[in-house]
């Protein structure tokens, strides 16, 4: 693969580290929910990580991320501090959106990382509107939005990929097809079997791509971004992916057949990259073992972070409201 022969081995154990922390928090995450300290909804993002790792990691920083509400992964990748990523999961005035957002609202500015949407559909419009004022102001900044297959049906999606086609803006469409929108195969509720191919009807270029590999999302993205980034318009990817678990807590997954998940267990994106690093000389065993441990001790931190740090006051609640 032409990516892994460019990365610095600094560079791939970078991705290795991103994933694996982004796997540590979400398997936190899910154990505190089930102890009572996270509340609400929560979508884990297990299985998933190459695509964040990888997509996130060929933006430049002055490029904008916004998401859907299966955000961890994107927040984490994008760099945000997991202690304010889960302090917002515990609802602590100590979180990235000071408390008021959840897991569904993750947000830092400091980052461009412009937030997770609870309504499906619903980052794609403010998508357009980041790209759009990027072009106004004639940067070559790109704003790369992540869809998730079940906003195919939905307005904001036509509308969006028609206005950046129209206007030409700099915005990458990331349509993660983890083949099921909540309990709903995508087949059966999408008639277009080869999702990438929507591009088309907007004449917008779009590929698909293995969203379990690393490094060819990596290798397609870096070219996809510089693309966007030379004036050329938007562009539709879309990765196949498959999440571990079900569409949230509350989803025991009884409609997917077991031997579905055993297969793509197989495709674990942070197994095989462990894997081609050992075998590929490129890394000791030992020094993995060494950042597994150091990304158990950084999400335990995090952890006892957001458990000590205190509740929003009363006195705030109409704080940060505009109008």
């Amino acid at each position: 693969m032409k990516v892994a022969q460019e990365l610095t081995k600094e560079e791939m154990v970078d991705l290795y580290r991103k994933m694996q922390l982004i796997r540590v928090f979400e398997e936190q995450a899910g154990s505190q929910y089930m102890r009572g300290k996270i509340r609400g909804f929560l979508h884990l993002y297990i299985g998933e990580e190459a695509i964040a790792a990888g997509a996130i990691s060929a933006l430049g920083p002055d490029d904008y991320v916004i998401t859907h509400y299966r955000d961890h992964g994107h927040a984490l990748a994008r760099g945000m501090d997991p202690k304010l990523a889960m302090a917002e999961l515990f609802g602590r005035a100590t979180g990235s959106s000071k408390g008021k957002g959840g897991s569904m609202h993750l947000f830092d500015a400091s980052i461009n990382f412009m937030g997770g949407y609870a309504i499906v559909g619903g980052q794609l419009p403010i998508a357009t509107g980041l790209a759009l004022a990027e072009q106004y102001k004639g940067t070559n900044n790109v704003v790369l939005c992540f869809l998730g297959d079940g906003a195919l049906n939905e307005g904001e999606f036509h509308e969006a990929m028609n206005i950046a086609a129209i206007w030409h803006l700099p915005v990458i469409f990331f349509c993660e097809n983890n083949l099921y929108g909540m309990g709903s195969p995508v087949g059966d509720v999408f008639a277009v079997k080869e999702i990438y191919r929507m591009a088309e009807v907007y004449e917008m270029p779009g590929k698909r791509i293995d969203g379990m590999d690393v490094l060819a999302v990596r290798e397609a993205m870096t070219e996809v971004v510089d693309w966007v980034r030379s004036g050329n318009g938007p562009y539709f990817v879309e990765g196949m992916c498959y999440r571990f678990r079900g569409h949230s807590m509350a989803d025991p997954s009884e409609y997917r057949h077991k031997d579905d998940e055993e297969y793509w267990k197989t495709k674990d994106p942070i197994t095989a990259l462990r894997r081609k690093l050992i075998g590929d000389q490129i890394v000791a065993e030992s020094d993995l073992n060494d950042i597994d441990l150091e990304v158990e001790e950084l999400i335990n931190e995090a952890v006892q972070f957001a458990d000590e740090s205190p509740e929003p006051d009363l006195s705030t609640l109409y704080d940060d409201i505009l109008g």
